[in-house]
């Protein structure tokens, strides 16, 4: 009689946490992946009139801009994207945040128009003016990114050159893009703070955010996960930056703040280990996450010129 009591005992223990749980990872499920606006987020930044991010921001209000629209490589949804031309047959294809979007990657299109490049920014799904259910962590997006370049080709001509540089999310984007057979005019990738993984970013985010422990982060992040199978379409296990630039020939160029702990530093080592092409690696001493620009700003240009005129003619 004992023993009944104490098996429904556990039984019910069993189904109250599996309840708290399932209740959880809807509810992280929301956070992660719905768009909308975080309390995590920093808000933007106010910069003096003098720095060089402020200057390359107002350029990029001002400058002519073509606006792009296609459907996405799933087809369901309308994607929008401006391009800025610098009469050249080099081309890079610029890669926002998360949450972010086009219009706020100004001082990056502005560096790399400065050194002779064509840009065309695109908004992720469910990002900016594009269109979108979910946050897609650039999974499903690297197909999105092909889509964008092969449209680049089709308007521009053949003969184009293009890298593809990508921060934060947009980073891994890139960095997932590469495990894909891409059109042979892709010659570069940079990407800046970049995650390994999106399972290992949102495992991460679960301790350094909500400060949760090993128990229940692991089964809320696998209940997490199956959610997003159905919702999205993948286990968060499957997009992977690391796998993808196992399968990469592309040089690389990685740039991490040592300060970053949105998407912590270490990252980056499995990242760049994980590459087959050439490849460089630059801590930016002092940098927090996404800020490499914005306290270097002129050596970043200089280094991101010299690693592309490696590349590209």
């Amino acid at each position: 009689m004992k023993k009944k009591k104490i098996l429904k005992w556990l039984l019910g223990i069993i189904v109250v946490i599996f309840i708290a749980l399932s209740a959880a990872s809807v509810y992280f499920f929301n956070v992660a992946v719905v768009p909308g606006k975080k309390s995590f987020l920093s808000k933007d930044k106010q910069y003096p009139k003098t720095s060089i991010v402020y200057q390359n921001k107002a350029w990029y209000k001002r400058v002519k801009k073509s606006n792009w629209k296609m459907t996405s490589a799933s087809g369901n949804y309308r994607l929008d994207a401006n391009y800025i031309s610098a009469h050249s047959n080099k081309t890079v294809v610029i890669l926002h945040g998360y949450m972010n979007n086009k219009d706020r990657m100004g001082e990056y299109a502005a560096m790399f128009h400065q050194l002779g490049y064509n840009v065309l920014l695109p908004d992720a799904r469910a990002h900016g003016q594009s269109q979108g259910k979910y946050i897609g962590y650039g999974y499903p997006e690297r197909y999105d990114v092909r889509k964008w370049i092969k449209l680049l080709l089709k308007k521009t001509g053949q003969k184009q050159e293009v890298a593809i540089y990508g921060l934060s999310m947009g980073a891994a984007t890139a960095m997932m893009t590469t495990g894909i057979k891409l059109p042979s005019q892709v010659k570069a990738v940079i990407e800046d703070c970049g995650y390994s993984g999106v399972k290992d970013e949102i495992e991460y985010e679960a301790g350094n955010l909500y400060h949760l422990p090993a128990f229940p982060r692991f089964p809320l992040v696998e209940m997490l996960s199956l959610i997003n199978r159905v919702k999205v379409g993948y286990f968060m296990g499957d997009a992977s930056s690391v796998v993808a630039l196992s399968h990469n020939k592309l040089p690389v160029f990685f740039i991490h703040g040592n300060k970053d702990t949105f998407v912590p530093t270490r990252m980056v080592y499995a990242n760049y280990a994980a590459t087959k092409g050439p490849k460089e690696l630059w801590f930016t001493k002092g940098a927090k996450h996404a800020e490499s620009f914005e306290k270097y700003p002129k050596l970043y240009k200089e280094k991101v010129k010299a690693f592309l005129n490696k590349y590209m003619k």
